[in-house]
Formats: structure tokens, C-alpha cells, sequence
């Protein structure tokens, strides 16, 4: 399945979410990322944190949702910011799946590096949670309509970590 995290900087937790399922996905799932009005650069904290978890943290851009315009189709769609929830999404080929994970943007924290990285471990900590319980969904045997249903309610949960 072809998987598609959207957020407006695409330099974080879009980032975050496609290396995670790059990597526990690997073999079931293709994941990329892209953002509304992409930065151009990956945040170091992203990588960072991806590195010191034990994912790839290499060949990470920050681009457009414009560079889907011509494929691949996507099966997945995840808004994982609120405000690329609100935004006019294009229209994707093939109906795509779509759910909203809205995290907290680790991008926005100030203070001590300390508290940035804070950040960004409750972001990738969120994210790898969400993607866990995906991953452990029986696929095959969902209706569209099921899947959705799931999805949006694994986004809707309450996470303390």
C-alpha cells in the first residue's frame, strides 16, 4: 500500500511518520511525505531524533504535495498537522483512504535543546504509537469504509506518551 503523510513545513512530523513506517512498514507498506508549503529543508531534530531511535535518518526532503501530481496512487492519506487538516487538499487518483493524526508541532518548541528534543521524542513517540496500532489492523479483511473508521479513530485517541 501506498501511504502519503501530509503537514503545511513537510520538515518534521510528515518526516517523522514516513521514516517510521518506511521502516516497520517495510515490505507491507510504501510511505512518502509532503507538505502544503514545504520549507525545503528536513528540521535537524527530525533527524536527530530518527537517528538516535535507529532509523534511517538519510535521504529526507522537504517538497510539495505538487510532486504527486503524477503518481504514485495512494492508498493512505494522513493529515498528521491540524492546519494541513483545514486545508483544501487536492484531489488524490484512486479515492484514497484519509484520516487526520494531529500532533503537536515539535518545530514550534523554544527553549534549551533539551526542550526541543523533548518535543520531538513526544511527537516520534505519538507517531510510532499510531503506526504500531495500524501496522496490527487486519487489512485484509476491512471494508474501505471499516479502515477509515479505524484510522480516524486511532487519530481521535488520547495518547499520554
Amino acid at each position: 500500500m501506498n501511504v502519503l503523510f501530509l503537514c503545511t513545513g513537510n520538515s518534521a512530523r510528515s518526516i517523522l511518520a514516513e521514516a517510521i513506517l518506511r521502516h516497520d512498514g517495510a515490505g507491507r507498506f510504501l510511505a512518502f511525505s509532503a507538505g502544503s508549503q514545504p520549507t525545503g529543508q528536513v528540521n535537524p531534530w527530525a533527524l536527530h531524533t530518527l537517528a538516535a531511535r535507529g532509523y534511517p535518518a538519510e535521504g529526507f526532503q522537504s517538497k510539495s504535495w505538487d510532486a504527486f501530481a503524477e503518481g504514485p496512487v495512494f492508498d493512505l492519506i494522513f493529515t498528521v498537522c491540524d492546519s494541513a487538516a483545514a486545508e483544501s487538499c487536492p484531489v488524490w487518483p484512486g479515492r484514497p483512504i484519509s484520516a487526520h493524526w494531529g500532533i503537536p508541532d515539535p518545530a514550534a518548541a523554544v527553549g534549551s535543546d533539551a526542550d526541543k528534543e523533548a518535543a520531538f521524542a513526544l511527537a516520534f513517540s505519538r507517531l510510532k504509537h499510531r503506526i504500531d496500532q495500524m501496522l496490527a489492523l487486519p487489512l485484509g479483511s476491512l471494508t474501505p469504509e471499516s479502515l477509515r473508521a479505524e484510522l480516524q479513530a486511532i487519530g481521535k485517541e488520547a495518547q499520554s506518551a
